[in-house]
């Protein structure tokens, strides 16, 4: 189904150290990796995708345990699914195609693992944008009563298996649209051809287990990550660009980008008029923000 979201794209399968994921790469020019968020697959770009190829080589990836990306079991540690791990599958991907140094934009939970991959390897990246987000220790910190009750599911999917993986399981196509329908756009920016991705690969057997370890991840090692960062004082150092919805719960709830600033060297930010999903939202007005920022590709 997504060959015809992303005509012109090559499919490939690439392993990093066992695991297989699921990659699109198209077009020509300096490298530009995307990487989606959730319950979504590499199809949530594909109304940027095409115009990103004219200019860049764009590498749209399957994060593990999302689309055709393999799935793997739960550990005691949940360090399958931590943001180091998954940067890691990240750059094997880029690396497996001859791309040492790249651009990346990163939405929901793919801008938490592009926050983690540039910190651990800042030489790769020349510029980083990330969609809706601030700061995953900063947003676990600074948790109120609004957050709470806005991203509950946050707080759900990192109960103790299998009480949330048999939520999801009950019924996945409810899961996502039900999740997805309850933000402020509703499931208008979805065209039946995504939600219809979206919906087979959520069905996949493990995917659930995946779901959730990546959440319960966010709330264990990789908290311990950040904190040591903290510690440290290790900051981004590349140019970072964040943009976030202006009718989305990180605006209504955190100062994004003074969050950012605490976390990063160069940062800019900017709200679009949408809610969470910006890519499907307002396609056009990230695509000119992505141009704009990533220019020629130069660092």
């Amino acid at each position: 189904m997504t060959a015809t979201m992303f005509e012109g794209f090559g499919t490939h399968d690439i392993d990093n150290i066992g695991v297989r994921l699921r990659v699109r790469r198209g077009g020509a020019g300096p490298p530009l990796l995307l990487l989606h968020g959730h319950p979504q697959t590499h199809a949530m770009w594909h109304a940027v995708a095409g115009p990103l190829a004219e200019r860049f080589t764009v590498v749209a990836m399957d994060l593990r345990g999302r689309g055709d990306s393999v799935r793997l079991p739960a550990s005691a540690d949940h360090t399958l699914y931590s943001k180091r791990t998954m940067a890691s599958d990240a750059l094997a991907v880029m690396r497996h195609f001859g791309f040492e140094r790249f651009a990346l934009c990163g939405h929901d939970r793919g801008a938490r693992v592009a926050h983690r991959l540039a910190l651990d390897h800042p030489d790769a990246l020349t510029r980083l944008m990330l969609l809706d987000i601030a700061p995953t220790l900063a947003m676990y910190e600074g948790t109120t009563e609004a957050f709470a009750r806005a991203y509950w599911h946050w707080f759900f999917l990192i109960q103790d298996a299998p009480l949330p993986e048999r939520a999801i399981e009950a019924d996945t196509s409810a899961w996502l649209r039900e999740g997805m329908g309850a933000r402020w756009a509703g499931l208008a920016p979805f065209t039946a051809a995504a939600l219809a991705e979206y919906e087979r690969c959520i069905a996949i057997p493990g995917s659930a287990t995946a779901i959730c370890e990546d959440y319960r991840a966010s709330a264990t090692i990789d908290l311990e990550h950040d904190r040591a960062d903290r510690a440290a004082g290790r900051r981004a150092r590349m140019p970072l660009r964040v943009l976030w919805g202006a009718r989305g719960v990180v605006e209504q709830c955190f100062d994004v980008l003074a969050l950012w600033r605490d976390a990063a060297s160069d940062v800019s930010g900017a709200t679009l008029p949408c809610g969470h999903y910006i890519a499907e939202e307002k396609p056009a007005e990230l695509l000119a923000e992505m141009l704009a920022f990533f220019g020629d590709g130069s660092p």
